[in-house]
């Protein structure tokens, strides 16, 4: 692929001394079927990628020393390595997007859109906002998550399907925007 985000991200040599594997978050191919009665099935090829805002946080009240120790270099920008973030997309994030064509679609803003619930293993909800672009890039569709990171309440938003987010990509038509 010679897409302009990072392809291959590389793992991150934590100060605990322990390396946190990122290869979980390296560009990926996502195949996406929409089914409508009475209607052939409709496959929707896209290529992912990932910003490092999914693992990373610069957070206000870390020491320049702590920043520094948890700096992640990536080609665009470098910013504190997140645990919490890290744990999260590890083991939610490439899930989410995997089974975006199910899940609850909202409109988060500038042109994006998100994924907000994940069901934990006892059970309950958490709210994980998934911040992501779609377009088309050297006549490729695309989707990039710009960001992902935990939120305490269910982020509101208008439901929009990711169905009709690729409809809409595939056809030329303008993306679905929430109502002014």
């Amino acid at each position: 692929m010679t897409i302009s985000e990072v392809l291959k991200w590389k793992a991150f040599n934590h100060p605990d001394g322990e390396m946190r594997d990122l290869s979980f978050l390296d560009a990926h191919e996502a195949l996406y079927t929409h089914s409508a009665p009475g209607k052939a099935d409709k496959v929707y090829r896209f290529y992912v990628t990932y910003s490092c805002h999914c693992f990373c946080k610069d957070y206000e009240h870390q020491t320049p020393a702590e920043k520094a120790a948890l700096m992640y270099v990536a080609p665009k920008e470098s910013r504190p390595f997140c645990d919490r973030r890290y744990q999260l997309a590890r083991q939610y994030l490439r899930m989410i997007i995997d089974t975006l064509g199910v899940r609850k679609v909202i409109h988060a803003g500038y042109g994006s859109y998100a994924a907000v619930e994940v069901q934990l293993e006892n059970g309950e909800t958490e709210y994980y906002y998934v911040v992501f672009d779609v377009f088309r890039e050297k006549k490729k569709y695309r989707l990039h998550v710009s960001s992902a990171y935990p939120v305490e309440e269910r982020p509101g938003g208008k439901a929009v399907s990711f169905f009709v987010i690729a409809h809409n990509l595939s056809t030329g038509k303008a993306l679905p925007h929430p109502p002014k």
